[in-house]
């Protein structure tokens, strides 16, 4: 469908749905937009960036309230901007005001990318270079949206932050008529391997403060035992993360020994080869979100597949 065509029917398909539920923000997505992602905080705070990044800080306004955090992925040609454009577009139909408009190097590049919260990968996916950032407010309410390439697959991540009384937002796939509901399905753990030679291991579980792993099957151990089966010109290094309480020393320690644990179960679980995995404890060095509040500390606790050259 040609891009004016998407950016005239999106818009369309906004100004139909204001007359929605009072108060909630309603987005129309582009055709094919597949659901990867929800997470959702019933009451808390989000940081919403309003200016690009400056002296390593991302300036801010606080709002609280029920915080959405939803992520999609889109197969096939089409800039971020492109892509972006229609929903900035319906957010200004609907009385927004765009408190920030930048593409990555008008951001800030690898500093905002850092200093603003991002889903953890593989649910969303950004390319330092290649990614467009959007925050907008009105009466209380937030949105800021971020759009990135990786290969041949675009990322969207919308962040809504609702007052208590205000009803959940509402997001639809752009269609003439009523589509039906898509399933929200995982990114393939072997394309985000291909892509960006790194992987979050999101579904993993430690016991409650233990570094030992949680029984049960996870499918990211079983796929990443398939990846290095398939794949032997790699080895793997399993690298833990956490959060920043406590002393980088005890942190860095108890990062290595919950890698640790992994590697142990995809050698007695999976079947890895044992000779082709390390593990390595980087503490608290490394975030992927912000570590001023609970949902940001709770993403920078992970442990990360690294593929290296064998």
């Amino acid at each position: 469908m040609p891009l004016r065509r998407l950016t005239a029917l999106a818009v369309l398909a906004a100004a139909a749905l204001l007359t929605g539920r009072a108060g909630a923000v309603e987005m129309t997505l582009p055709p094919g937009a597949e659901a990867v992602s929800e997470r959702v905080t019933a009451l808390g705070v989000y940081q919403l960036p309003v200016g690009p990044e400056v002296s390593d800080k991302v300036p801010s306004k606080r709002f609280e309230g029920r915080i959405s955090r939803r992520t999609w992925r889109l197969e096939g040609s089409g800039t971020v901007l492109e892509i972006l454009a229609p929903l900035r577009g319906q957010l200004q139909a609907q009385g927004y005001e765009v408190l920030l408009d930048c593409a990555a190097r008008d951001c800030g590049g690898f500093g905002f990318r850092f200093g603003t919260e991002v889903v953890p990968a593989p649910d969303m996916m950004v390319d330092i270079s290649r990614y467009h950032f959007l925050s907008a407010a009105k009466d209380g309410r937030a949105v800021s949206i971020l759009v990135s390439r990786a290969g041949g697959t675009a990322y969207v991540q919308m962040i809504t932050v609702q007052p208590p009384e205000v009803a959940a937002p509402v997001v639809k796939p752009a269609a003439e008529g009523k589509a039906p509901e898509r399933p929200v399905r995982p990114v393939e753990l072997a394309k985000v391997l291909d892509v960006r030679g790194h992987a979050v291991l999101t579904d993993l579980v430690f016991e409650s403060g233990s570094t030992r792993l949680r029984e049960g099957r996870y499918d990211s151990l079983m796929q990443l035992a398939e990846y290095l089966a398939a794949n032997p010109e790699y080895r793997l290094l399993l690298v833990g993360h956490t959060d920043t309480v406590g002393s980088q020393e005890q942190n860095a320690g108890i990062s290595e020994r919950r890698a640790q644990s992994v590697k142990e179960r995809l050698i007695e679980a999976y079947g890895a080869e044992e000779a082709r995995i390390s593990v390595a404890g980087a503490g608290f060095l490394a975030p992927i979100a912000s570590n001023l509040n609970p949902e940001g500390r709770e993403a920078n606790r992970r442990v990360e597949a690294v593929l290296l050259a064998d």
